[in-house]
């Protein structure tokens, strides 16, 4: 099935084409405009994004929004992850204030909510979630965000995320447990 993914992240984009796989991933229209995220919760902001994108299109349409909740920070920065130090933030300064907000040690959730919509028709939401904590500083040079110092508790060994190859981290990650419910409840149609 060609699914159009309602999102401009390449990040995202390389790692859902995987996840998503046998579907078809198709890039959304640069004419397409998403409404912005201003939903309280992960599902909200994922599901307008998907219900615009498929109407939009006329294909079906897979919507995320995902980021990380610092138990320290009463869940901070949460749907604000992508902007946690301001509107245009980088990825480095989000992850900058992170690390002088919370201390090392903290309890940490990444969140990824998927929704899927047709055009005028069915929609579905699922949720993955990969728990863990913070790390002192910053390791490593793959993934992306928050990866550098977000140690998994599924990683015995101490590695951060962006230390995982792309297979070992897609097996374990918010986004890889979104997908893989998502596929199962498209193969289940």
């Amino acid at each position: 099935m060609r699914i159009v993914l309602a999102s401009r992240n390449a990040h995202k984009a390389r790692e859902f084409a995987a996840l998503l796989a046998p579907h078809e991933l198709v890039a959304l229209p640069e004419d397409v405009e998403l409404p912005p995220e201003t939903g309280e919760t992960f599902e909200e902001n994922a599901a307008v994004k998907a219900r615009a994108a498929a109407a939009a299109t006329g294909l079906p349409a897979v919507g995320d929004d995902s980021g990380i909740e610092a138990a320290a920070l009463g869940g901070r920065p949460g749907v604000r992850s992508a902007r946690y130090a301001g509107e245009t933030a980088t990825d480095g300064e989000n992850l900058a204030k992170l690390l002088r907000e919370a201390p090392a040690g903290s309890t940490l959730a990444y969140v990824c909510a998927l929704a899927y919509a047709e055009p005028g028709g069915a929609e579905r939401v699922v949720v993955g979630r990969c728990t863990g904590t913070l790390a002192a500083e910053p390791r490593g040079d793959g993934g992306f965000g928050y990866d550098p110092a977000f140690l998994p508790d599924d990683v015995l060994d101490g590695r951060t995320m962006a230390e995982l190859s792309p297979q070992e981290k897609d097996a374990i990650s918010h986004r890889g447990r979104a997908a893989r419910e998502l596929l199962a409840l498209l193969a289940s149609r």
